[in-house]
This record gives structure tokens, sequence and C-alpha cells, in this order.
């Protein structure tokens, strides 16, 4: 078993690409397609298990969950415990940090877009007396 403070800081790291993937995937515009046409299926469905499915893909708290897993899988970590009940507690551990970072990551897109409207008004207003 890992000390404390190394599994404490593993838990960090670990939910950065977790994170990094669950955004990418949920939000930006490389998965664009792929995203709406999910999208439209988690809306269409007839079956209710084949709405959620398609769901997980438009979610980024669902989808971490998903590439929690798969994290999980590859590099074997365990918190707290040495055991099954160790991925276990990794597992919501990490989608916890995760969708922290996700927020914070959020937030920040919001207020740099702002900044850059609100520099645009002004360079607008600025061109538009001249």
């Amino acid at each position: 078993m890992m000390p404390l403070s190394t599994q404490v800081a593993w838990l960090f790291l670990v939910a950065i690409p977790v994170a990094c993937i669950a955004w990418t995937v949920t939000h930006e515009e490389v998965f664009k397609e792929p995203r709406e046409y999910c999208l439209k299926q988690s809306t269409s469905r007839k079956t209710l298990l084949g709405r959620k499915f398609f769901y997980l893909f438009t979610c980024e708290y669902c989808f971490s969950h998903y590439v929690t897993v798969f994290i999980l899988i590859l590099t074997g970590y365990k918190f707290l415990m040495d055991d099954w009940r160790g991925y276990l507690l990794a597992g919501f551990a990490i989608v916890w940090v995760a969708n922290f970072y996700m927020s914070i990551f959020a937030l920040l897109k919001i207020d740099i877009k702002k900044e850059r409207l609100e520099a645009k008004k002004e360079e607008d207003q600025i061109n538009g007396k001249k």
C-alpha cells in the first residue's frame, strides 16, 4: 500500500486526464458532430436504455465515470484500501476531483470569454469614435 500522501497526490494527478478527456468529448469542437448525434439519439430512442447510453456521451459528469473506470484499469490505482474497496473509493474520489477541475475550467472559460467580449466592445467603441 502506498503512503497516504502518495495516494492523495495520485488522486489529484489521475483526475487531470479524466477531466481532460471527459471535457473534450462532451464540450469541445473536435467532437461536435458525434456529440450532436448522441444528443439527438438520447432524446429520440424508444428504449430507456438506448436514451441513457447515448446521453452518457453528452454529460461530462456521466462520461467521467466511464473514463475513470478506464483509467483505474490502466493504472491499478487504489485509494485507502488494498482490495476491491480501494478501487471503488478511488473511482468515486477521482470522479469528484475531476468534476471539480471541470467546474473550475468552465468558470475560467466563461471569465475569459467575458473579458474578450468586453475588450472587443471597448475596441469597437474606440474605433467608432475616431
